[in-house]
């Protein structure tokens, strides 16, 4: 049996290189060449996971199937690869330190002094060959979170080290992702920055075997020789990454022309089969020829930080692609919107989209939003939080309960119309606690969501505490508002409609984490095809 190769990727010189979107691009590639990959995240916090965390700290959370709370560049490799991901798949210093702790507690050290190498240093590598051992790939791609020279990575990198050592060079690879800055005073790049960078991880034992650079434009002959020169890396594994004008599912591409996939394939002596391309080149082709424009406005507090909707942004562009249009995102800040301003803000927008969310922060601009969209009849979709507040509007609108509210902003309100699940009021810690992962849904016949699905049952991913409260059933139907899919056991509401509304629906689940470019998700297909709709009508 083939033995799997582990290629490390590390950056320097700055942050938000795109290590993640590298990782990403290299598995597609590789899987073109029929080869299996898994991809793995190690980030050197020492939260256990970024579940906690603000939005505007470290982006959104991204959630795999099994119910981990992960970085956004798992994301990446999902939308890019076949790779099915786990929380095996996202490691942080915060779960290696918490697993060695708990097993001195236990006395599995039997007394001896527990250090960073060796315990730690283990505990990272045995995470790594846990994704070799349960999945028979041809290879595990690894990113290591931060930047070369921060302290919090050092045992991250000497546990990469320690396996280049006992593997060897045939089985293991180290690819760095460095910036070449380019000073626009003097009018030219230098690659001073990516030779200190290199020395960098020199000094910890690493040795680049390719060399990614990221830079305004393409490398000269000059350039990539000297680069190579000073950082001991052979000239065609110099690798430039040059700034994407479009879509950076034009990465793929950018990188397959570098000829990436063959310069790692060929250092590790591996065979370099015929590739498949042609999806991914059709894809780009429509990226980059797409004539027909819409605009559709992203309501969400947390629109200063574009990773904060990351997985959305990415699900609408799936949605653009399907339909062959460019979509404009129009970022609006709910906190700004009221019913008095709000038929102004949304001038000209074809569609509505009120994403996920926690906290009561802007919650009656989303309102008014929605009563808009409901009302004038403009496209909606809303994504849990967003779902909630549709719920809201149409009960204090069409129901009469003007304070009709969620328990999460108002626990006194005598109409508490969102209110927390049941097994979720006992809960203390916060943590990883909510409902999370894939959870089956089924979905009523002649329904929006069935027309869009084409399926009466789906599987979807959670991250909610909160969900619409079931005696109010029969009145919000009574009034117009349809609830078209439940748990399998029916005390869970999934999905809210609006029959009389062209296309008005409400999720409580997340559909932008099953979202890729090759695999649209419906419901955003679904929004930009109806969107579309309201472009041409206004063009009549």
């Amino acid at each position: 049996m083939q033995k799997t190769r582990y290629i490390f990727i590390t950056g320097g010189v700055s942050s938000s290189l795109g290590k993640g979107v590298t990782v990403a691009a290299l598995g597609t590639l590789l899987e073109s060449r029929g080869y299996s990959v898994s991809l793995q995240k190690m980030d050197p916090y020492i939260n256990v996971d970024p579940g906690t965390m603000s939005p505007y700290q470290h982006g959104e959370v991204y959630v795999t199937d099994d119910g981990a709370e992960t970085d956004l560049d798992l994301g990446y490799y999902e939308r890019f690869t076949n790779s099915k991901l786990s929380r095996k798949n996202s490691v942080s210093t915060g779960q290696i330190y918490y697993s060695v702790i708990e097993r001195e507690r236990k006395g599995d050290y039997l007394g001896r002094t527990v250090q960073v190498v060796p315990h730690i240093t283990n505990e990272i590598r045995n995470r790594i060959y846990t994704l070799s051992r349960e999945n028979e790939t041809d290879f595990v791609i690894v990113e290591i979170g931060g930047t070369v020279g921060d302290i919090e990575s050092v045992p991250f990198l000497e546990a990469i080290r320690q396996m280049r050592y006992e593997h060897g060079a045939s089985q293991v690879m180290f690819i760095h992702l460095t910036l070449v800055p380019t000073i626009h005073a003097a009018g030219e790049a230098k690659t001073k920055p990516t030779q200190h960078s290199v020395k960098e991880l020199l000094a910890l034992g690493i040795q680049p075997d390719i060399l990614i650079c990221r830079i305004q434009k393409n490398m000269t002959k000059e350039m990539r020789n000297k680069i190579s020169l000073f950082c001991n890396v052979k000239d065609e594994n110099v690798i430039s990454a040059v700034d994407i004008a479009n879509s950076i599912y034009e990465i793929p591409q950018m990188y397959k022309d570098e000829k990436l996939d063959e310069v790692v394939l060929k250092t590790l002596g591996m065979d370099l089969r015929k590739i498949n391309f042609s999806k991914w080149e059709s894809l780009v082709k429509i990226i980059r020829t797409s004539k027909k424009k819409v605009k559709i406005a992203l309501i969400g507090k947390y629109i200063s930080l574009q990773d904060a909707y990351r997985s959305i942004y990415e699900a609408i562009s799936h949605g653009g692609i399907a339909n062959e249009a460019n979509v404009e995102v129009i970022k609006l800040n709910p906190e700004d919107l009221d019913k008095n301003n709000i038929k102004d803000a949304l001038k000209g927008i074809h569609g509505i989209l009120v994403p996920g969310g926690f906290g009561e922060r802007g919650i009656e601009g989303k309102v008014a939003a929605i009563h808009y969209a409901r009302t004038k009849k403009i496209p909606f979709l809303g994504i849990c939080l967003g779902m909630q507040c549709a719920v809201i509007e149409f009960a204090r609108n069409e129901l009469g309960y003007k304070d009709a509210n969620s328990t999460e902003f108002n626990p006194k309100s005598e109409h508490p119309v969102i209110s927390m699940i049941e097994e979720q009021m006992e809960i203390e810690q916060m943590g990883g606690t909510m409902r999370l992962g894939g959870y089956p849904c089924r979905i009523l016949k002649g329904s929006i969501a069935f027309q869009e699905y084409k399926s009466e049952k789906i599987s979807e991913r959670h991250r909610h505490r909160f969900e619409f409260t079931l005696r109010y059933k029969e009145e919000f139907e009574k009034k117009g508002m349809k609830l078209t899919g439940f748990s399998p056991d029916q005390n869970l509401v999934e999905i809210v409609e609006v029959p009389s509304h062209p296309w008005f629906i409400g999720v409580q689940f997340h559909p932008e984490f099953q979202s890729k470019p090759t695999q649209p998700h419906p419901l955003f297909v679904g929004l930009v095809r109806e969107s579309l709709k309201l472009v041409k009508k206004g063009e009549e």
